[in-house]
């Protein structure tokens, strides 16, 4: 991976994961020294969408009908809701200056056909990010590495790779990021020759959210207490885990197009009544055996764990269960915090494209070549690219990390 040497360049990276509970806002410096890119976390934020724009999006989402004049008007919201996002993240984590802001918008659909991504759509329309802050905005990351033959995704390949190199000294080491959606990068040991591999792994958090809304009308099982009242039913797990994704090889995607409520009934027709706590025992134990199966697959060391799903106790006790033999941690013992994680991959990947770099890996999203990613749409002033300077960088390197909000 060839970058350019400078000073410092100041992001703010923007996201919305497949929860869709709001917008994690990042901010960092980063530069060139030598093979390394070193990353200074700025801060973190979470800015949580208004209620009515949270439950529009989610009915925008698969099964349901959606319209053109849907979309048109949450490409808007979101975009909006972004740009105030992006101008809060300046003012309060980078102090007031930033050179580009990184947005991996919100997906509302991913298009995985015969076992290939053939499109994906995120919403937040970059104009409304940079009329709101004057900066230029890098977006629409997912796209090329789509057209280029890849899956689009996971992207958190691309930090994980370099971010993980020197952890798998002793080992293979896997980066695992529980949203709505579980996704796994695989980092082979050291003086090995296989390729860094990521795809997702079935679904993390999103059966059990939407089960948890119908039981208690919260948005997820808080600190998995249903689950831990609760028993795993065999008859529904054996169901579950009949679905062919989980036997199709990588690379490979998902979502909550294939991942939603009418999933979730039709796994629950046909079997005796499956109580509250047993569903929410049973849709834990389905994300944690999933995951542990891909992790035994590839001799996992070491696990490092981010995402929502990171906070979940019964969650974390299942994979513990099903992974005796490997350690778990997550990725606030390696400076990243797992909440914030994918906003720090998003800056990653915008100044990887403001530099003129490639940011997909084709060994994980199974492109046919590396590719630069996303569009740039200009700020206030005149479009200014950074000077190529090249040299080989194999590495991240995280520096001392600043306080959340």
């Amino acid at each position: 991976m060839t970058v350019f040497s400078g000073s410092g360049v100041r992001v703010i990276g923007l996201i919305s994961g497949t929860s869709i509970d709001g917008i994690d806002v990042a901010a960092a410096e980063l530069r060139a020294d030598g093979d390394t890119v070193v990353l200074s976390p700025l801060g973190r934020l979470e800015v949580p969408y208004p209620e009515t724009l949270r439950d529009a999006l989610l009915d925008a989402l698969p099964p349901n009908p959606c319209s053109a004049e849907q979309l048109t008007k949450l490409d808007t919201l979101v975009g909006q809701a972004f740009g105030e996002a992006a101008a809060r993240g300046v003012e309060e984590l980078a102090g007031g200056t930033a050179d580009v802001v990184a947005s991996l918008g919100q997906t509302v659909f991913h298009w995985v056909e015969d076992g290939a991504a053939r499109g994906t759509l995120q919403l937040g329309n970059p104009a409304w990010i940079a009329e709101r802050t004057g900066l230029p905005v890098v977006a629409d990351l997912r796209v090329r590495d789509v057209a280029a033959g890849g899956h689009g995704a996971p992207l958190a390949s691309t930090l994980d790779a370099l971010w993980l190199r020197d952890m798998a000294a002793s080992g293979a080491v896997a980066a695992l990021n529980i949203g709505g959606i579980a996704n796994i990068t695989v980092v082979p040991a050291n003086g090995t020759d296989g390729a860094v591999l990521a795809y997702d792994t079935g679904p993390g958090n999103a059966l059990m959210d939407i089960a948890a809304h119908r039981v208690t009308g919260l948005r997820a099982d808080i600190d998995g207490a249903l689950a831990l009242r609760g028993n795993v039913r065999p008859d529904l797990l054996a169901k579950l885990l009949l679905d062919p994704y989980y036997a199709a090889a990588p690379p490979k995607s998902t979502g909550k197009e294939l991942f939603h409520g009418a999933y979730l009934d039709t796994a629950l027709d046909g079997l005796p009544p499956v109580d509250a706590e047993d569903l929410l025992a049973t849709l834990t134990e389905l994300t944690a055996v999933t995951i542990a199966a891909e992790c035994r697959r590839h001799s996992i060391a070491t696990v490092i764990v981010s995402g929502g799903g990171a906070d979940n106790p019964a969650l974390m006790a299942s994979l513990a269960r099903n992974l005796p033999g490997a350690a778990l941690k997550t990725s606030d013992d390696h400076g990243l915090p797992r909440a914030g994680k994918e906003a720090y991959l998003t800056i990653l990947l915008g100044w990887l494209t403001w530099s003129g770099v490639p940011g997909n890996l084709p060994s994980a999203t199974g492109a046919r070549g590396d590719r630069l990613l996303g569009s740039i749409t200009p700020g206030a002033g005149p479009l200014r690219l950074p000077a190529p300077h090249s040299s080989t960088v194999t590495r991240l390197r995280v520096a001392a990390t600043t306080g959340e909000r």
